[in-house]
């Protein structure tokens, strides 16, 4: 007799540019990504758009048949920036509860390549996981060594000592879009809990 409780679909949360950068790898580097999470069986969820990178995976998705959720601010759709084809398309009221519904749909995240807001979010999601609020991976897809910066300020915290080098493995890479997927619905590295030393300056 089946089960009467249903099933969670896995998704996972893409974040990336409303441009599409000026490389053509960007482009195809997000075409595949959305492939692949179809070919899995991975939904998307991601900031609801049509423009750049992000309109890009979204589309990808869907030609393979797969799930796109998109969670966008109401001031973002009243600019007619929302993708109108998507699976769903929630429409929420500010940037602040599009990340926790982000968040709350995903089991992990991706950042492809992206500006200040692609930066701010999968950041917000990582310091979410350090303080263990939730358990998800955070990748980065590093086209063509977009994300060689971030790598390298990880670093840089890390020496600088305002970020514990058991937190490292936090922060995970993935070279192309299938290790991405795989990264993001695998399980999270175990670290300890503690971020904060508390001593008495």
């Amino acid at each position: 007799m089946p089960s009467s409780t249903p099933v969670t679909p896995t998704r996972v949360a893409v974040y990336t540019g409303t441009n599409l950068g000026s490389r053509g790898v960007y482009r195809a580097a997000a075409e595949e990504l959305g492939r692949r999470l179809a070919r899995r069986n991975v939904g998307l969820v991601y900031g609801g758009g049509h423009a750049g990178l992000m309109g890009v995976v979204a589309d990808a998705v869907l030609a393979e048949g797969g799930e796109a959720i998109g969670v966008i601010p109401e001031f973002l759709a009243d600019k007619e920036l929302a993708h109108t084809g998507l699976t769903e398309l929630r429409v929420v009221p500010d940037m602040h509860t599009r990340k926790a519904v982000m968040a709350d749909l995903s089991v992990g995240f991706v950042a492809l390549p992206g500006g200040f807001g692609t930066l701010e979010e999968i950041t917000e999601m990582l310091t979410w996981t350090q303080l263990a609020l939730q358990a998800k991976p955070i990748v980065f897809l590093d086209v063509d060594g977009y994300w060689r910066a971030m790598f390298q300020l990880v670093h840089d915290m890390i020496d600088g000592g305002f970020v514990r080098p058991e937190h490292r493995s936090l922060v995970l890479r993935a070279e192309f879009p299938d290790e991405a997927v795989a990264l993001a619905t695998g399980p999270v590295p175990e670290v300890p809990n503690k971020w904060v030393d508390l001593e008495v300056r």
